[in-house]
């Protein structure tokens, strides 16, 4: 069990280190046009998922990732539910103890907020068409892992914030979103293909709102940059839904 949850902790490191190495969203707008190359990464994690809805091959590997790390396992793990949200909630941590992200606290509440909106109704409307059981078989709303998707989309979040004052910002984020993913398996409440599926919709689902965030900025707010306010963001996990409201003063 320890080598499989080393093997997947090293893989998610993996396409974290190469997703570092693209150029980031926030430069959506150049003389040579969005970078589509960015886009690699998180579309071949959800490809893989999609692939494992159909293939027999995928259906046996995620049964044998399954056996091996709920081996000798007896206890469920809760911190997957919280660890889900710290990414994101970090970048406010950060601008309130005076590390300064690259946007204001409005235009950063408005790219999370889209980012969760969009994130959340691609989970939602993808488990109720799929309808994959769970490996615990409690319901049939597995594909892809909610959780995992609210963490990497934190955890995107979080890098393309403070890239450009250090790269550990990020590494960290991901680190902790890879460790969601990993928990949710451990919790025998996805499969592995769940959980990628899930990563890369949360990364996708960060790089649109920072895509579309000058435009939803203007229209929201108009002109102005407020610095303070507050940012009301839905959420939801396996049995409830709320919203997360964040206020700065």
């Amino acid at each position: 069990m320890k080598r499989i949850l080393l093997l997947l902790l090293l893989s998610y490191a993996n396409v974290h280190s190469q997703q570092l190495g693209i150029i980031d969203s926030t430069a959506n707008i150049s003389k040579r046009g969005y970078n589509y190359k960015q886009l690699v990464i998180p579309a071949l994690l959800i490809g893989y998922g999609v692939i494992g809805l159909e293939s027999d091959q995928l259906k046996d590997f995620n049964a044998g990732i399954r056996e091996e790390v709920v081996e000798d396992i007896d206890r469920k793990f809760t911190i997957d539910d919280f660890s889900q949200f710290a990414p994101a909630l970090s970048v406010y941590a950060l601008n309130l103890s005076g590390v300064e992200g690259s946007h204001s606290f409005q235009d950063r509440s408005v790219i999370i907020a889209t980012s969760y909106l969009v994130l959340s109704a691609t989970v939602l409307g993808l488990k109720s068409i799929t309808k994959v059981e769970r490996p615990d078989g409690s319901s049939r709303n597995s594909f892809p892992s909610g959780h995992t998707a609210t963490a990497f989309a934190g955890a995107e979040f979080l890098y393309q914030e403070y890239k450009s004052k250090s790269v550990w910002y990020g590494i960290a984020g991901y680190a902790v979103a890879t460790g969601t993913g990993i928990f949710r398996l451990v919790n025998n409440r996805h499969w592995l293909t769940d959980v990628a599926a899930g990563a890369g919709i949360g990364i996708l689902s960060t790089k649109f709102a920072y895509l579309v965030n000058p435009y939803l900025t203007k229209k929201i707010f108009g002109t102005r940059n407020p610095k303070t306010g507050s940012v009301i963001v839905p959420f939801y996990d396996k049995r409830q839904t709320g919203i997360l409201v964040i206020w700065q003063i």
